[in-house]
């Protein structure tokens, strides 16, 4: 009986549970009480109560815990598929393949219009692609179409502003709903805000964009680039903080940030919290309320005392001293500080959440930069300390890197641009990763060439790859055509008995034939001649005219042009070896002596190693940059007349240097060969390296070579001197117009390059026991010491 009433009583008590659970609310219509209860609650003010609150927000507004300007992520995904037709392109989807197939990728700029004028930053955008390898005037040919509007400021505030250009654009031809457009934009929407609005419907148009949210990018189709100042120089750029491979002292500080503090709208949060983790000993945030026309109406407490702790330090002296720097976020995501920070060797700790960062698609930022939380800023300090030494050396080396490859001119940013783009046309052979993130960087190295590290002269030592173990012998003559002068028969004598050596090739720059295979010297290596600028019905510059084991055809009707000094450094398919000996054709070399340099090269594959040098100086009378041959122990340039350099250097000097570059080096005698030193220089960062050479080789003068009008000559270390007094008197106002060409040309590839690359040094690689007093029988190259 006990148990029966048990288990009645559970089962009206779990009724009632049920009952509460599932029916409360209407049981609470019927309480008694419910009257005077709800009578309570309607004489309480509500926080949305229309009559209380209308003079100060709609309740719409207050439902928002933050402040009332700011838009939710999914607000402003919703703003940015009501402004663009096109948000969800793809590269498969808004983009014409077709258009880039037969001329490849080439860019085209429309023509400016009358009286549109264009600001300072977009008119250096413009200059970039417009001296860039990929210009065309011709938009039959392009495959990117760049608008001549400036659209880098669409903040409608702005005295910047261009408007109605949603009627401008749709009245170009070309425009065809934006497809194959790139569109650049610095700024985008307005207080209070600060969306992504561009006040223009970009189509399908390709949007590189500073300041870009996660939420509007389009992965794979857009691109986020850095936001950069007007100051920002063309080309060029002023170089890191940190020296190449050095090591920083430790800093003075730990953690630093300097500016702006903004009291009310977006941004607001994260830097009025930024006084929380500052300790004055090895945290240093100091902000300042001191901006804006009415910063005193909206100043709070802190101010008057952030405005005094503010002006104490200078913001370029906590740069230099300070090992991280943090980045929050302004008004808008990105910020000019992100630039200054890369520049300082200052690891950049960014506080902008969702900042979809510049060239995210190609650059690691992993290995640069500490990606914090808006949220967690209380944690940074702690998290940074954590950080172990040695990787904060990575992290710093890494800055260097990006900001040099990157980001240290308009150039190189509008040239990432391009080069991202370009990627995509062809993924098989895109760039990797890695080619983005390791020296030289990305820009430098050329997917066309290969796509294997191996053929490239900079991961031999990561990878463990080596060099090839033979070279090429690659000589210029311009003797006169039909007989070879004794100094050539000799060099390709000497260079074939070489071990090292794989084949001998000799590019014919005069008007006439080459003489035939008969007259040619027998070697025990394959000997190839190439017909330099020379135009045939049917072939094209540079057709191989001979070799050594088979007589030449004979071509009586042959429409010449004038030889180019440049085609010296064109990618021949007939080299096949990694390192390439360049020799003009009196260079006066012993077998020892190439043997030497071969295996100084096979060790710094990447460098110029030869023999003549000459060097640079900065003159400040004249204010230019000086060039000498005196023989002194600083040295930066090695002529090409007796060099060893890898074989990829052909390459980017035809494909990547811009047309204008080589047509200014084909204007000026004796040039190409600085251009060269030039071009190693400003990709490794290194000076070339010079061996010891049994004979020293002079620079002769200048003269003209016997190989008919119109043909340049080149000057060649170790020709000999006229004798007679005509020829004396010659050779001395060849060789002061030579010299002056050759100082002309030096100073005209710096202003190209924005800056000098080339790298001085005093280093000179001898033989063991080079000239010391020892048994000739225990030195292995002992002719070296022979005059």
């Amino acid at each position: 009986m006990q148990t029966r009433k048990k288990y009645i009583f559970l089962t009206f008590l779990a009724s009632w549970l049920l009952l509460f659970f599932f029916g409360g609310d209407q049981l609470r219509r019927f309480a008694p009480f419910s009257g005077r209860k709800a009578e309570a609650r309607r004489n309480w003010p509500r926080w949305t109560d229309r009559s209380l609150l209308k003079s100060f927000a709609e309740p719409e507004e207050l439902q928002r815990d933050e402040d009332p300007s700011l838009l939710s992520p999914r607000e402003r995904r919703a703003a940015w598929l009501s402004a663009y037709s096109s948000s969800s392109c793809r590269m498969e989807t808004c983009f014409d393949f077709s258009r880039c197939e037969k001329h490849g990728f080439k860019v085209f700029t429309y023509p400016q219009e009358r009286g549109q004028p264009i600001s300072e930053t977009y008119g250096k955008i413009l200059s970039s692609i417009e001296r860039s390898r990929y210009h065309t005037l011709d938009p039959e040919e392009a495959c990117l179409f760049i608008l001549s509007i400036d659209t880098l400021d669409r903040d409608h505030l702005s005295g910047r502003y261009v408007r109605n250009v949603d009627e401008k654009i749709r009245g170009f031809p070309l425009w065809n709903g934006g497809r194959n457009h790139l569109i650049f934009n610095l700024y985008s929407g307005t207080w209070p805000s600060y969306t992504g609005e561009l006040g223009f419907d970009i189509g399908q148009a390709i949007l590189a964009k500073a300041s870009f949210s996660t939420d509007s990018f389009r992965p794979g189709f857009d691109i986020s680039i850095p936001l950069f100042s007007k100051d920002h120089p063309q080309r060029g750029g002023d170089k890191g903080w940190l020296f190449q491979d050095s090591v920083p002292p430790k800093k003075k500080y730990l953690l630093v940030f300097k500016g702006k503090r903004y009291l009310t709208g977006i941004g607001s949060g994260t830097r009025n919290a930024l006084h929380h983790i500052h300790n004055g000993k090895d945290i240093i945030s100091l902000t300042t309320c001191k901006h804006g026309k009415d910063w005193e109406k909206h100043k709070d407490t802190r101010c008057d005392k952030d405005n005094v702790d503010y002006e104490r330090f200078d913001y370029q002296e906590l740069l230099h001293n300070s090992t991280f720097c943090i980045v929050p976020r302004g008004r808008r995501l990105g910020s000019f500080r992100f630039l200054e920070a890369l520049q300082a060797a200052c690891i950049p700790v960014l506080l902008s959440d969702g900042w979809e960062l510049p060239f995210a698609e190609a650059i690691d930022w992993g290995r640069a930069a500490v990606v914090g939380s808006e949220r967690l800023l209380l944690q940074i300090p702690s998290a940074v300390r954590c950080i172990h030494p040695e990787r904060v050396l990575a992290f710093q080396q890494q800055t260097q890197f990006l900001w040099d490859a990157y980001f240290s001119s308009v150039d190189k940013i509008v040239h990432t641009t391009l080069e991202i783009i370009k990627d995509r046309l062809s993924p098989p052979r895109s760039r990797s990763r890695f080619l983005w993130n390791t020296l030289p960087g990305g820009l430098l190295v050329l997917p066309d060439f290969s796509t294997h590290l191996g053929d490239f002269p900079f991961y031999y030592l990561q990878h463990g790859y080596s060099p090839s173990k033979k070279f090429t012998a690659f000589i210029r003559a311009a003797s006169q055509a039909g007989s070879l002068s004794q100094p050539i028969l000799r060099l390709i004598q000497a260079v074939s008995e070489s071990q090292y050596c794989a084949q001998i090739v000799v590019l014919w720059s005069c008007e006439k034939a080459p003489p035939p295979s008969g007259k040619w010297p027998q070697s025990t290596v394959p000997l190839t001649i190439i017909q330099g600028r020379r135009k045939v019905r049917g072939e094209g510059p540079g057709t191989r005219a001979g070799s050594r084991s088979s007589r030449p055809r004979a071509q009586p009707h042959l429409c010449v042009l004038p030889p180019q000094l440049s085609e010296r450094f064109f990618p021949f398919e007939a080299i096949q070896t990694d390192a390439v000996l360049s020799l003009d054709e009196d260079t006066s070399l012993s077998t020892s002596e190439v043997d030497f340099a071969f295996s100084v090269w096979r060790s710094f594959p990447e460098r110029i190693v030869g023999f003549p040098t000459q060097s640079h100086f900065w003159d400040p009378e004249q204010g230019r940059w000086g060039y000498t041959s005196k023989w002194t122990n600083e040295l930066s340039i090695i002529l090409t007349a007796a060099a060893f350099y890898h074989r990829y250097y052909h390459s980017l000097f035809t494909e990547y240097l811009p047309a204008g570059l080589r047509e200014l080096v084909d204007g000026l005698a004796a040039c190409e060969d600085i251009l060269m030193n030039v071009l190693v220089a400003a990709v490794t960062k290194l000076p070339p390296i010079k061996v010891s050479q049994r004979k020293q080789h002079k620079e002769a003068a200048a003269q003209q070579a016997e190989c008919g009008e119109g043909a340049a000559g080149t000057p060649l270390p170790g020709a000999p001197s006229p004798s007679a007094p005509h020829g004396a008197r010659v050779k001395g106002t060849a060789g002061s117009r030579r010299f002056s060409q050759r100082q002309d040309c030096l100073n005209q590839l710096a202003d190209w390059f924005g800056y000098m690359p080339l790298v001085s040094s005093q280093l000179r690689l001898d033989p063991v026991l080079f000239k010391d007093q020892v048994s000739v029988l225990r030195k292995k190259y002992p002719s070296l010491e022979k005059a």
